[in-house]
C-alpha cells in the first residue's frame, strides 16, 4: 500500500489545515470496506446514501452526525446458537462507516428496508448565503421622459 506524507502542505499553507486533514483521512482509510455502500444524488441539493446491512436489525445499528461527520455503526448481538456452516458468504461482524459531509449537509431521514440502510440528506444554505435580488431605485423626478409622454 502506497502511503503520501503531507507534513510539506502542513508547512506552506495556512488556514487549510482541515481541507489536509480530509486528503490523509481519505488516503489512509481502506478504499474497500464492508458494508458495501452507494453514495447517489437524487436532486441538486439531495443525496442518498445506501448501505447494504443485511442481516442486521434496526436496534443493532446506529447513526450519529457530529461536527459534518456522519458515523454509521452496526453492531451484532451475539449469537450462542451453535452452527455447522457448509459456506459462509453473508459477514454478521460489527463495522464503522464513516462520511464526511459539506458544511450545510444534513441528514434528513434514515429507513431500513430489504437489508439496505437507506440515508437521505439535503444541502440547506442558510437565507443569508442564498442570492437575493436587489431592486435599484430612483430619485423621483430623475426618471427620463419618453417623448410620447411629453405635456402638450
Amino acid at each position: 500500500m502506497r502511503t503520501l506524507d503531507f507534513s510539506p502542505l502542513y508547512r506552506s499553507v495556512v488556514g487549510f489545515d482541515r481541507l489536509a486533514q480530509l486528503l490523509e483521512t481519505a488516503t489512509t482509510e481502506s478504499a474497500g470496506g464492508y458494508p458495501p455502500y452507494n453514495i447517489e444524488r437524487t436532486d441538486e441539493n439531495a443525496y442518498r446514501i445506501e448501505l447494504a446491512v443485511a442481516g442486521f436489525k434496526p436496534k443493532e445499528l446506529n447513526i450519529e452526525v457530529k461536527e459534518n461527520l456522519l458515523t454509521v455503526e452496526g453492531h451484532k448481538a451475539a449469537n450462542d446458537e451453535p452452527r455447522r456452516f457448509l459456506h459462509r458468504g453473508l459477514a454478521e461482524r460489527d463495522f464503522e462507516r464513516r462520511f464526511q459531509l459539506a458544511d450545510y449537509v444534513v441528514v434528513t431521514e434514515a429507513k431500513l428496508a430489504d437489508g439496505l440502510l437507506s440515508i437521505s440528506l439535503k444541502r440547506e444554505l442558510p437565507d443569508a448565503l442564498k442570492p437575493r435580488r436587489i431592486d435599484i431605485l430612483t430619485a423621483p423626478g430623475s426618471a427620463p421622459l419618453i417623448e410620447g409622454d411629453k405635456a402638450a
